[in-house]
């Protein structure tokens, strides 16, 4: 088979048959409501329902089962915190093969046990370092004096050759698709869905996305090469890397059609509206496709489009996270420090007078002051409507009050909320 690169030839098809019974061929589905929404035919291709519940199992099977018994014998490493040691630890199990699965101290325990689940005996999980770079680095050392090998999550030809097998899956139920829009985080599935589309339907046209915290794709792209992000924001954590691949880089420069950065909140009320109108449970990085529609509302109009769901390990603990950003990226909930007089009924007139009658207190956090004109409360407001804003602030204009607002780019947001 024909790749975007010179040096190697993508084999989808032996990467098809590596990971038959292996991976489940996972539906693509017309959804009902984001095509009459867009006014066209949107399908989702739910990698959400893989067997370890994210693609990345296709990828992480096709290396390790490449690899010549002997070698694979000797024992494989990764180092991840997500979605690849979970398709790791499947894939170990599935080839007896020994596996080591480094992770940060930090990581959540749910994540250590789903990897341990799905791995059973054939893998040993170490925790080190408290950022991903020190454990990945820690992993490394380890392959070489064990002299095993390392199974990275993305900038490999056989990782991005197994990711691949998700574009073939939906041209072969789907054809004359116009757009496919797919997360991007360190690039092996937009590397191997678009150069499997670029193949065998050059004129579909493949949309990467990635979050706004988490440019890497997008840096990488106007610098022309791989460039290191100083710092990202890890709330998408399935996409948010600091350095693309660069063998990842060298296929999707060529055949992405279009980078878009998603914000953080929008992911959130994507996430919100798949749960209650679809009852559709994803991941951040899994929303991404579906959160960047409105931004091609008018391009899409009429046409087909696959949005790929990429996967749906999303912990519940993350849920009150998740509606805060959302609520707060809609416009509906704003957080101030109030200066309150210190004299009986100032609350009570900030209560009766300056909210809105369906204006709502999520937070209040207060302490009188002794010998002080006015004390400072934290509140949190969510409003029923953006547009109620404006008459919001008026009021408070009105009625003289001492404030400042906490915006989340603030330093003070991150310390008080």
């Amino acid at each position: 088979m024909s790749s975007t690169t010179s040096t190697y030839q993508l084999n989808y098809k032996a990467a098809a048959a590596r990971l038959t019974g292996i991976a489940t061929r996972t539906p693509l589905q017309l959804n009902l409501h984001l095509s009459k929404k867009y006014q066209c035919n949107v399908y989702l291709k739910r990698e959400d329902l893989q067997v370890v519940r994210s693609y990345k199992l296709r990828g992480a099977y096709n290396m390790m089962g490449s690899l010549p018994q002997d070698q694979l014998q000797l024992g494989v490493v990764c180092a991840s915190a997500g979605n690849h040691a979970q398709g790791f630890a499947y894939s170990c199990k599935k080839l007896g093969a020994k596996g080591v699965v480094f992770m940060p101290i930090i990581t959540p325990k749910q994540k250590v046990n789903q990897t341990k689940m799905f791995g059973e005996d054939f893998i040993e999980v170490k925790l080190v370092g408290d950022t991903f770079d020190d454990c990945a680095i820690a992993a490394k050392q380890f392959t070489q004096e064990h002299n095993m090998v390392f199974i990275p999550p993305f900038d490999d030809y056989k990782i991005i050759e197994g990711q691949a097998t998700v574009g073939m899956e939906i041209l072969e139920e789907l054809s004359n698709i116009d757009y496919v829009f797919v997360p991007v985080g360190g690039g092996g599935l937009s590397a191997g869905v678009g150069s499997y589309f670029k193949t065998f339907s050059p004129s579909t046209k493949i949309i990467g996305l990635e979050p706004e915290g988490a440019p890497s794709m997008f840096a990488a792209l106007k610098a022309g090469e791989p460039v290191t992000l100083e710092s990202i924001d890890r709330f998408v954590d399935g996409a948010a890397v600091k350095r693309i691949g660069n063998i990842t880089f060298s296929i999707c420069k060529d055949v992405l059609d279009d980078m878009h950065l998603v914000a953080e909140g929008k992911v959130c009320s994507t996430i919100l509206k798949l749960y209650n109108e679809d009852a559709i449970v994803v991941e951040p990085a899994g929303a991404l496709s579906i959160a960047a529609l409105d931004a091609y509302a008018d391009a899409i109009k009429g046409k087909t489009i696959v949005c790929i769901v990429s996967g749906s390990n999303n912990d519940i603990d993350r849920m009150p996270e998740i509606k805060e950003r959302s609520l707060q990226y809609e416009g509906l909930k704003h957080y101030f420090l109030v200066r309150f007089a210190q004299r009986p009924g100032a609350l009570r007139e900030f209560l009766n007078h300056v909210l809105g009658p369906t204006d709502d207190i999520t937070r209040f956090e207060y302490m009188q002051k002794t010998n002080k004109e006015s004390g400072p409360a934290l509140v949190g407001i969510e409003l029923a409507s953006k547009h109620d804003y404006d008459n919001l602030m008026q009021r408070m204009k009105d009625y003289q009050i001492d404030y400042s607002e906490i915006n989340n780019d603030d330093k003070m947001f991150g310390y008080l909320i």
